[in-house]
Parts: structure tokens; C-alpha cells; sequence
């Protein structure tokens, strides 16, 4: 660690005596820390059997007959969050579109989100020569959010402000949408932050990449922007023929049994992704991390809310479980300009069209594609295309020598 002590250590000393670089502490007297594992376990919250049954709502696979489609991304929550358990990470990604005419973002017909499947070719979706914003996201992680869930709005505050001005994030406030009309929270959930509440990411998400209306989400998607009523239908193989899903069902929520909230149960009982081995190596790592700056954005730890706080609205009291407890996500969840934004609005406005959320680094190792594109498969190209922003935490990262990048990266192979 000689050689980053002398050249970084120092730089890092000027910046924050001039006011760039700052650090910020948790007070974790009286916390404990959150439960971690990818074992299937639940984290307190519910009883195991109960943990089984919404996870196997989670893993449901919906077909034609249960409201998929007519134009979808996936069959299940499973079949892109799933790895090593189902909730975690994957390689999946899904397109997103846009137009930017005039220097004004523009949703295309429809909305930004492609759907790549559909139970009809007639209806299937793709981007045109208009749409000239053109991204791919890769799918999050899910595990321990019930803990992000609980974390106050003003600890976000408190993390943007112990940021140095040029580094600092942005908070945006969205629309809870289980709650009464005008609640609204920090958002910390989606790459845009879009969702500040587990239950709203749920129904959005079932709409969205499984097309399936609920009581959140009523109103159909189209393809590209034209009505799929008359191809919402399925093959009955007793009778043999094509049956319409609107024949005697509700087409506004396509979920009477409320699978919105036990995919919301489901992710708050889930534990926190867990640490690999922690080594001699990777401690050196860490500080080398700490060093050049990359816990500026990536945070280490934050705490939760007090048990038997209400959020959401007055629609979910923290409880035990998710209570007082300390975490590791390595993430401010504050959206960030770091010169890899895929140019969408969504629910922050045209400010926020460039900026992406920080990813949080927690179960980073079980991730074979990275960014928010997947377009980085090594930690190296990854940290090399940061920009904007992160400039200055990428510019120390060139210096180090091989021996100190290795470190590094063995401490990121550890999350």
C-alpha cells in the first residue's frame, strides 16, 4: 500500500481540505447486523413456510390463460431475477427506447420499454429508425431490499450532503402508488430510481415485463403504441380452438389474487446477498477502494429505520426483522451522471436523463455482466468506463500499480 498512500493519499487529503471529497459515518450503536446468505432462507420477516409459498409465487411461470402477454419480456419474476437463488442477479436484459428531438427526451409510442416476446408475430415489438436513445439494462438484484425498503428518506439526505459537491448524487421523490393519491418517498428501486416502494416495483414490473394488469396497474400496454385487445386470447386445447381473455374475466386486474404483494413479501423476507472470503488480500483491496474514492458513491454501510416505523404511506410498518439494522450494499442508491447513462426519462425528469442509479455492489461477484448494459465483463473495463462524475475516482485508478489493481479486485470479487 506504499505507493497509493503517497500519490493518492495525499491528493485526497487536498481534495477534501478543499471541499470535494468528504466521508460520511453511520452510528450503529444499538444495530445489528442483517442477516446474509444465498440459501433460500427467510430473514425473520415471515415464517419459513410462509417464505416457501411467496417465493414459489415469485417462481410461478404465467401463461396466455393467467394474463401474459399479448406482448411480454418473461414468464416469471424467477426467470430473470435467479442467480444463485431466485431473487438474485442474471444476464437478462431488456431494451429500452426513446426519442431525443430537439434536445428534448421524447417516449416513443407505447413507451420505452421493448417487449422481445409475444404470443402473436402481429403484435410484436421493436424499435424504429426514430427511435434513436437506444439502451439495454440488465436485470437487478432483489435480494435484501426489504432492507433498502427501510431505509429512511433522510438518511439519503444526510449520504448526498457527505458527498464532495461535484461527486454528489441526486435524490428524487416518486409516487407510491399502494398509498393514498400525492404519497410519494425517495426513490431507491429500478436502474432510474423509479419506484421508492417494493409493492409499487412488483405491480409495475408485472405489467410491464409480464404484461399482466393488477390492482396498481389496470390500464393494458400496447405494441408500440396500438391497442392487443383483439390478440389477448389463448389456445384452449379441450376445445380447440382460440378463447379471448376478456370473455368473463376482469381486464383490469388480471391478478385477483393479489401476486403483487407477495412478490413485495417475498423480497422483503429475502436476506442480504453475503460476502465471499474475506482475506488478507481483499482487506488490502478495500482500502485501496476507500482510497481512490469509489466509497464516495458506493457506500458501505447505512443503516435501517427504527422497528415499528411506518412507511410507505402508512402501508407497511418496519418490523424486527428489517428494524435497526445495518447493511453493506455498497451504494448511496442516488442517481449519478458517470458518462454511461442510456439517455431515458423515466420518473426523474430531463435532468435525470443521463444519470443512472448506483448499483449496488453487494453479490457484485455472482454477476458475469456489468454496468448498467452488461457491456463490461471484467472489473477493470468496468471501473475504466466511468466518466462524468466518477471521472476523478478513474483518473486514481490508473495510477495504481498492477499489484494494487489486483487487490482491488479481489475485494470485488468478494461482494
Amino acid at each position: 500500500m506504499s505507493k497509493i498512500v503517497r500519490p493518492l493519499g495525499t491528493v485526497l487529503v487536498s481534495l477534501w481540505a478543499a471541499g470535494m471529497y468528504s466521508a460520511s459515518t453511520v452510528n450503529t450503536t444499538g444495530y445489528t447486523e442483517a442477516p446474509t446468505g444465498f440459501d433460500n432462507q427467510t430473514n425473520g420477516l415471515i415464517e419459513q413456510k410462509a417464505f416457501d409459498h411467496v417465493k414459489g409465487v415469485f417462481e410461478e411461470v404465467d401463461d396466455a390463460a393467467k394474463g401474459l402477454g399479448p406482448v411480454y419480456n418473461a414468464q416469471s419474476c424467477a426467470e430473470c431475477h435467479q442467480n444463485p437463488t431466485t431473487g438474485g442477479i442474471s444476464q437478462i436484459t431488456e431494451l429500452r427506447v426513446g426519442r431525443f428531438l430537439g434536445g428534448v427526451f421524447t417516449d416513443r409510442p407505447g413507451g420505452s420499454l421493448i417487449n422481445d416476446r409475444a404470443t402473436d408475430t402481429l403484435v410484436q415489438e421493436r424499435a424504429d429508425s426514430a427511435d434513436t436513445v437506444r439502451s439495454f439494462r440488465t436485470t437487478l438484484n432483489t435480494l435484501g431490499d426489504g432492507f433498502v425498503e427501510a431505509i429512511a428518506d433522510a438518511t439519503f439526505t444526510t449520504i448526498r450532503n457527505a458527498q464532495p459537491p461535484a461527486l454528489r448524487g441526486q435524490i428524487i421523490m416518486v409516487p407510491v402508488v399502494e398509498a393514498p393519491a400525492e404519497t410519494k418517498r425517495v426513490g431507491r428501486f429500478g436502474w432510474k430510481n423509479q419506484h421508492g416502494s417494493l409493492v409499487s416495483f412488483s405491480g409495475d414490473a408485472y405489467l410491464n415485463e409480464q404484461r399482466i394488469t393488477n390492482r396498481l396497474f389496470g390500464t393494458e400496454n400496447t405494441s408500440n403504441g396500438n391497442s392487443v385487445d383483439a390478440y389477448d386470447r389463448y389456445y384452449d386445447a379441450v376445445a380447440g380452438h382460440y378463447v379471448g381473455l376478456r370473455e368473463g374475466i376482469d381486464i383490469v386486474n388480471e391478478d385477483p389474487d393479489n401476486d403483487v404483494d407477495e412478490f413485495a413479501e417475498f423480497m422483503r423476507a429475502t436476506k442480504a446477498p453475503s460476502r465471499g472470503a474475506i482475506t488478507a488480500e481483499v482487506m488490502q483491496g478495500q482500502a485501496v477502494f476507500n482510497a481512490i474514492g469509489c466509497n464516495i458513491c458506493h457506500t458501505p454501510t447505512i443503516a435501517t429505520m427504527p422497528k415499528d416505523s411506518w412507511i410507505n404511506g402508512h402501508t407497511f410498518q418496519v418490523t424486527e426483522a428489517l428494524g435497526n439494522k445495518i447493511i453493506h450494499p455498497f451504494s448511496d442508491f442516488l442517481l449519478h451522471d458517470v458518462g454511461t447513462g442510456d439517455g431515458i426519462v423515466q420518473n426523474g425528469g430531463p435532468g435525470t436523463r443521463n444519470k443512472l442509479r448506483t448499483p449496488p455492489l453487494w453479490g457484485v461477484r455472482t454477476r458475469t455482466r456489468l454496468m448498467h448494459d452488461g457491456n463490461s465483463i471484467t472489473f477493470e473495463r468496468a471501473i475504466l468506463r466511468h466518466r462524468g462524475q466518477a471521472e476523478p475516482v478513474t483518473l486514481f485508478f490508473r495510477t495504481l500499480s498492477q499489484a494494487q489493481k489486483n487487490k482491488l479486485f479481489a475485494f470485488l470479487g468478494s461482494l
